[in-house]
């Protein structure tokens, strides 16, 4: 516990990672769905204070790691073609397509922009009529209502050169596959309270019932993460699976009623890839017909992904670090052929990647 110190709330986190090991009678595989979470559990080396019974597995939450290749590659095309600008976060310039990335493809003079909200884009657009602007945009149900506005933006100052191209995922549909799969560890879910904060609890209680695991829903702070692990463990000591929320100070049981009715009203289901994963059933979000005119994939009428899985033997491994089957020190590509400044996948790229945070972690120890 030598980094305790670090900690703001330490006396809390010493008491919770105390309970957590006088608690645990034998070894538990428990997931943080998000890539926040993995971010604050590295940045703050809770790992370390963990009995050895307890494994942390890391889930798919990050919309960068799991966007997938074909639909960057799209990006690209777009951002090369005349009249066209295609917008984006920084974290996806150098996510890794099926050949290049988009920043080798501005270095090339596509038209690539980095913006750091689709409200700039919207901005963009008015300001350059002659240009066709693209937001590539990312994102789980946290950043669904922000990329909404945006359209919203778009359609009431009458815009028609603004659209986005869409990688949007819903993280229940995520969980249950990972359950479903014969070959599944995870004894424990931490669910992401951001997410929660926007969709509430009320999709995940089905998935705790039908496969008797327990969800905690935690915040990002070294206290909220231990105790949602700590009472993940009480559960699973207990023989318990039901949804606990952890984080009520953020997360009402209802969510947040305005973004959860704009969700509904512009975004409909729809079956979406994951990068590395493949395929999973209505665990994406699309635009819903009466907002079509803002959906790149419509407008330029580029072709669907393939929903065919990830070949076996890929060079990349996060999809089964991801679905919770192996852990990123057992690529044999990782610190050496693939790193951040080299990365042969999308969870080396994104701060919120979990080969990216244990590559970190790895250099702040030598």
């Amino acid at each position: 516990m030598k980094y305790i110190h670090e900690y703001r709330d330490r006396e809390h986190v010493r008491a919770l990672s105390q309970a957590i090991g006088r608690t645990v009678s034998r070894p538990w595989h428990i997931m943080e769905i998000c890539g926040g979470q993995t971010h604050a559990l590295v940045r703050y080396r809770l790992e370390e204070l963990l009995p050895d019974k307890i494994t942390l597995l890391h889930g798919p939450g990050c919309p960068v790691c799991v966007t997938p290749e074909r639909l960057i590659d799209q990006a690209i095309r777009l951002s090369m073609q005349p009249g066209v600008a295609l917008a984006s976060f920084g974290d996806m310039l150098r996510v890794p397509g099926s050949e290049s990335d988009l920043l080798r493809a501005k270095a090339n003079g596509a038209d690539v922009r980095l913006l750091y909200s689709p409200l700039d884009a919207v901005q963009f657009a008015a300001e350059t009529p002659d240009k066709e602007v693209v937001f590539f945009a990312i994102g789980f149900e946290t950043t669904l209502p922000v990329h909404l506005a945006a359209v919203k933006e778009a359609h009431r100052r009458r815009l028609t050169n603004f659209s986005l191209l869409t990688a949007f995922f819903t993280v229940p549909p995520a969980m249950e596959a990972i359950l479903s799969d014969a070959s599944c560890a995870v004894n424990g879910f931490l669910a992401a309270g951001h997410v929660c904060s926007v969709t509430g609890t009320s999709a995940y209680y089905p998935l705790a019932a039908k496969y008797r695991t327990p969800i905690v829903i935690t915040g990002f702070e070294p206290s909220d993460l231990l105790l949602g692990i700590y009472r993940c463990v009480c559960q699973l000591e207990a023989g318990k699976g039901a949804v606990e929320n952890a984080y009520k100070r953020a997360v009402p049981e209802e969510g947040n009623p305005h973004a959860r009715a704009l969700i509904a009203d512009m975004l409909e289901p729809c079956d979406a890839h994951w990068r590395g994963i493949g395929q999973i059933p209505q665990s994406g979000m699309q635009l819903r017909e009466a907002y079509q005119t803002y959906d790149a994939a419509k407008r330029f009428a580029l072709p669907a992904l393939a929903p065919a899985m990830p070949a076996s033997g890929a060079t990349c491994i996060a999809g089964e670090i991801m679905q919770g089957r192996k852990q990123p020190a057992q690529c044999p590509h990782f610190g050496n052929a693939c790193r951040p400044e080299h990365p042969l996948g999308a969870p080396m790229v994104s701060a919120e990647g979990v080969c990216r945070n244990y590559i970190s972690k790895i250099k702040e120890t030598i």
